[in-house]
């Protein structure tokens, strides 16, 4: 089993910017992908942001050169720093880690950008 907890959501606004983070712990082995998803009011759960252990990254088009994820791997955590954040990122955030052919979720965390 693996668990995970995220921290660093928050009230900012609008050009702000908030720092995710997740620490992965328990069966968590190496070869790994963690990243972040997040889902609004009324809208699906969407991809934000992944990066395998690595280093390769990926991320949505909408969050492209505003937002870095990045890992440390000895420590089994995965960052999402959020730059110049938009209303439109309003969201709970929810870390996951995919190991093997399961995923991991953690119980999110709320970011609301507003003025």
């Amino acid at each position: 089993q693996v668990q995970l907890v995220e921290s660093g959501g928050g009230l900012v606004q609008p050009g702000g910017s908030l720092r995710l983070s997740c620490a992965a712990s328990g069966s968590v082995f190496s070869g790994n992908v963690m990243g972040w998803y997040r889902q609004a009011p009324g809208k699906q759960r969407e991809l934000v942001a992944v990066a395998t252990s690595g280093g390769s990254t990926n991320y949505a088009d909408s969050v492209k050169g505003r937002f870095t994820i990045s890992r440390d791997n000895a420590k089994n955590t995965v960052y999402l720093q959020m730059n110049n954040l938009k209303p439109e990122d309003t969201a709970v955030y929810y870390c996951t880690v995919v190991i093997f052919t399961s995923a991991y979720w953690g119980q999110g965390t709320q970011v609301t950008v507003s003025s």
